[in-house]
């Protein structure tokens, strides 16, 4: 069983022959080479022709190869924001990026490209120009690594008319209805004891379908298309997991410190984390799953246009932004006249207000910066000169944005309606609820102008209420200027989300244009 687990594991990674070499080897590779698979060959319902995955370019853009196919693997990786980091960690390794940890000591050199994570739910990954001096700015993309989801409460074995069921807390603000009918799973992290007493760390996705939120047939609830469907959180979104029987649990002879005499959790679960983690059911101390849908993301529509998945919201912008930093600094020229450091934060807990330990709430970021700062001084820089560096820093707040809806045309303001395949969303809102301001706005849109990229604008309808993301946080947090930006997509907080193929491309070229050509736009400018 474990061994199957690490092949398939194995099998859907973009560089799957990085495995064979040692890192030292890997460090040294040139990045630019490396090809990136169209598809994940394990999920037939991605098996489209590789034309498929090219958009056709508009006139004047620049013709690269596209990032769709990489994007469909890396979220049918992510299951989870653990999965989501843990991802990222690989191909920035991959990439040559160095691995440091938050709690030693830093050794950084300009041309250097790095990276830490938090929590296995948050990563901060920089690259340093080598022309930079200590006061100048730090250019960043900010995005999340969380979705609205299923997450199992911390006793989650309960049994209702001869069922076994898994009680499920809501993270987030989900459309709850769309997870009912779905073929569900269960993926996260899992705490384990080593044979020597200590404790190991360890990711787990069970890919088949354990779990189903049934609804309620139409003859014992008649009016629901009439009234609506409101169920329940509390009693109606409880998973069946199996059938009750006597023998339920006679398949392991172990009795968890885990489930003890209060059923933590199911043994049956637990049997099969166990056979997954390839270690016993005594061996789990702690589990942090959420719930997650089996099907998975594809292609979708008539001319493949679409894109069909679940977490767009946000891991498409998480990865048009790390796809941009690598390949904006693959090459130890391509920092060689960068005067700034270039860098991409993904938090945690977005969907939830960013108030955590690994959230954009944190001061994660900002230690950062005065960290690199002091380092790259080879002292403790003087507040003057992190100010400074403050004052010159430019922030992406990328998340995804509500396109037009055609069934649902006067829920948008009539002359902000961002259309899919369109291009980014520039998001404006004077309460604040977004961070972006007329300089903001007009600098990102000349990283695009130049670039022949196209953009678009939102604001909500004032009779309606707004959303807000982690911009304004990290805005505010110690006077980072900041435009909010996003793709524009369908179904958002769904089980299943869609947006357009193109934008994926679109993104991603904005994004890396704004690290290869921002500094040289920035200084054109002077608004103080």
């Amino acid at each position: 069983m474990a061994a199957n687990a690490i092949a398939r594991f194995q099998f859907l990674q973009p560089y799957p022959f990085f495995s064979k070499f040692p890192l030292s080897i890997i460090n040294n590779i040139n990045p630019r080479r490396i090809h990136f698979r169209n598809f994940s060959a394990t999920s037939p319902p991605l098996c489209s022709s590789s034309s498929d995955l090219i958009p056709e370019s508009p006139e004047g853009f620049e013709s690269s190869p596209s990032i769709v196919g990489d994007l469909l693997d890396y979220l049918n990786e992510s299951w989870t924001q653990f999965h989501a980091t843990a991802e990222a960690k690989r191909q920035l390794i991959a990439a040559g990026f160095h691995l440091l940890k938050e709690n030693e000591q830093w050794d950084l050199q300009p041309g250097g490209r790095y990276f830490f994570t938090r929590n296995m739910s948050s990563l901060v990954a920089f690259a340093i120009g080598t022309k930079y001096s200590i006061g100048n700015g730090f250019h960043v993309i900010a995005a999340h690594t969380d979705s609205p989801c299923l997450k199992l409460k911390p006793k989650s074995a309960s049994t209702k008319s001869g069922y076994l069921m898994v009680n499920v807390q809501t993270y987030g603000g989900g459309l709850w209805h769309t997870w009912f009918d779905r073929d569900l799973s269960v993926a996260g992290r899992v705490i384990l004891r080593a044979d020597d007493g200590s404790f190991l760390h360890r990711l787990v996705k069970i890919t088949r379908p354990l779990l189903r939120v049934p609804t309620l047939a139409i003859h014992l609830n008649r009016t629901v298309n009439q009234d609506g469907f409101k169920p329940n959180l509390e009693t109606h979104l409880i998973p069946l997991l199996a059938t009750k029987t006597e023998n339920a649990t006679a398949d392991s002879t172990e009795k968890s410190n885990v489930s003890s005499s209060k059923d933590i959790h199911h043994q049956l679960l637990l049997k099969i984390l166990s056979d997954e983690l390839n270690c016993k059911i005594d061996d789990i101390v702690n589990v942090e799953l959420n719930l997650c849908d089996t099907q998975p993301s594809c292609l979708g529509g008539a001319n493949n246009e679409f894109i069909f998945s679940g977490r767009l919201d946000n891991l498409a912008s998480s990865f048009c932004g790390l796809r941009a930093l690598v390949d904006s600094c693959a090459l130890p020229e391509d920092l060689s006249n960068e005067i700034a450091i270039r860098m991409i934060a993904l938090f945690d807990n977005e969907e939830v207000g960013s108030d955590s330990y690994q959230g954009a709430g944190a001061p994660t970021m900002f230690e950062a910066m005065r960290r690199i700062t002091d380092c790259l001084s080879h002292q403790s820089a003087g507040e003057s000169d992190f100010s400074r560096a403050i004052h010159h820093s430019f922030l992406v707040s990328a998340d995804m944005a509500h396109g037009v809806h055609p069934n649902f045309v006067d829920k948008h303001e009539e002359h902000h309606r961002p259309e899919l395949q369109k291009g980014l969303v520039i998001k404006h809102n004077a309460n604040q609820r977004y961070a972006t301001s007329g300089v903001t706005s007009f600098l990102f849109k000349e990283v695009a102008r130049l670039h022949n990229l196209p953009t678009q604008d939102v604001v909500v309808r004032n009779d309606m209420g707004c959303g807000s993301t982690i911009g304004p946080i990290l805005a505010s947090g110690v006077g980072i200027r900041t435009v909010d930006c996003g793709i524009a997509q369908l179904s958002m907080h769904s089980v299943r989300e869609m947006c357009g193929k193109e934008d994926i491309d679109i993104a991603y070229k904005h994004f890396k244009a704004f690290y290869q050509t921002f500094s040289s736009i920035d200084r054109k400018l002077n608004v103080d």
